[in-house]
């Protein structure tokens, strides 16, 4: 009797066993998982039905079935769906609008997905997954009109342009050059109008821009601005590098940048400093000068700009300079400012108003304000020996900004006066010219305010 008791025990404790033991493999089983596959929906919440509708889908154990649907009031149309013999572990889809939805006058839909994997779990029925999204049809294009811009163009130079932009769902809108550079307009006079300074700039041979509004769903419109293009020859100077200068000058900078640090050869210090640090403060002062308000304005208040009294040019803008070494080419840059000198230390006055955005050392600049003037127009001051405003600052016309110098890669004292138009380099003899200005700036303003109005 006790055996036939001891071996039921050892039965039972046996059975139990096995099922603990087929509970834990199940529970531990790849073949009995039980995580949720998982499913994304490319999705900005609206939809413009010309691209396609992108969703993907993982699962470890396998997706074996998946359906999409389409909600769009009381209908559901089916968009996708399949069953797999060989269950996908992942799955990209990229689902095309029924054709007759494009009549439908709904904007509100709803897109529907659900995923079953091919896990034993749930009595070998799986896990079961999914997701919805709602959005929003949006079919129509961005309106957009040229309202009026500057006749023409010059290579180097700067221009405007006014337009009219709406969509209710508006989400960008800029100029682009045929080189990719973007400007940002700034919302101009009225409600839905925009103006913004275009640049050229003396690096390319050649001039396009057409401005670009893109809504939420996708639709974009273009329109080219009619600029007539205006060429310009630049000068090529070739530099002949002397001992003395590289010794000197050359010498006297490479101790103190941190490029430099290590390099004995005088025209590796040279290359150095005229190409690599040059780039690394040009980066600087293209982000400072990138930036336009979103604020809306009604004019742009200029006066031409003549920061150097009784100053003579000692440098022109666009210059392609190439340096020689013993007959041997070794480096090149574009001189991209106008260089100015009068009098040692000379005073350096702005003509226009202006928020300071920059006020400290900059590398071959030196010491180097730069002021913003608005709608994106910036001046830049270059080899300062002193500077007599600060970062943050909000200046009058007619304000001292700073003093001539050396500073910086300067063998002289002068100033380098640059003119930027959202971190483009622009000729500075333009936003000298009275009679430029007129033609360029206040008549096309005050034009477009006439169209405007009607």
């Amino acid at each position: 009797m006790r055996k036939k008791n001891n071996m039921a025990s050892f039965l039972s404790k046996l059975i139990i066993a096995g099922v603990l033991g087929g509970i834990i493999f199940i529970y531990n089983s790849q073949m009995f998982e039980r995580d949720l596959p998982t499913i994304e929906i490319q999705n900005s919440g609206y939809w413009n039905l010309k691209k396609p509708l992108t969703l993907s889908m993982a699962d470890s154990s396998g997706i074996k079935s998946y359906s999409v649907v389409l909600i769009n009031g009381d209908k559901r149309i089916a968009l996708s769906n399949e069953q797999f013999l060989q269950p996908k572990t992942e799955l990209d889809l990229s689902i095309e609008a029924p054709k007759h939805l494009f009549n439908t006058k709904e904007k509100n839909i709803k897109i529907e997905v659900v995923v079953n994997d091919a896990s034993q779990w749930d009595f070998f029925s799986g896990n079961t997954a999914s997701a919805s999204v709602s959005m929003i049809v949006d079919k129509k294009r961005p309106f957009l009109s040229n309202v009026t811009n500057s006749y023409g163009i010059r290579k180097g130079g700067s221009a405007l342009v006014v337009f009219k932009a709406s969509d209710e769902n508006l989400n960008a809108l800029y100029l682009e050059t045929n080189t990719g550079k973007r400007f940002n307009p700034q919302p101009f006079y009225k409600e839905g109008y925009y103006a913004s300074l275009v640049a050229w700039s003396v690096l390319e041979k050649t001039f396009r821009v057409n401005i670009i509004a893109k809504d939420k769903a996708g639709n974009i419109s273009k329109a080219s601005v009619p600029f007539h293009l205006k060429s310009k020859k630049y000068r090529v100077s070739k530099i002949k590098l002397s001992d003395r200068f590289l010794n000197g000058k050359i010498a006297q900078l490479a101790d103190i940048y941190e490029e430099t640090q290590g390099v004995e050869d005088s025209i590796e210090q040279f290359k150095i400093i005229n190409e690599d640090v040059r780039a690394k403060n040009e980066i600087l002062i293209h982000e400072i000068t990138s930036k336009v308000s979103d604020n809306m304005i009604k004019r742009l208040p200029i006066r031409p700009f003549y920061p150097l009294k009784n100053a003579a040019v000692v440098a022109s803008f666009g210059d392609h300079r190439l340096y020689y070494y013993k007959g041997e080419k070794v480096s090149e840059s574009y001189h991209l400012g106008l260089d100015l000198a009068s009098v040692k230390m000379g005073d350096i006055k702005t003509q226009n108003p202006a928020i300071v955005v920059h006020a400290a050392e900059n590398g071959i600049y030196g010491n180097m304000p730069i002021l913003h003037h608005g709608m994106g127009l910036y001046t830049l001051y270059g080899h300062c020996s002193s500077m007599n405003v600060q970062e943050g600052d909000s200046i009058k016309g007619n304000t001292l900004v700073a003093n001539s110098g050396r500073s910086g890669y300067a063998m002289g004292d002068h100033l380098h006066f640059g003119v930027l138009v959202q971190g483009v380099e622009v000729r500075p003899e333009e936003w000298m010219d009275k009679q430029w200005i007129k033609l360029n700036i206040e008549n096309v303003m005050s034009n477009a305010k006439q169209i405007i109005n009607r």
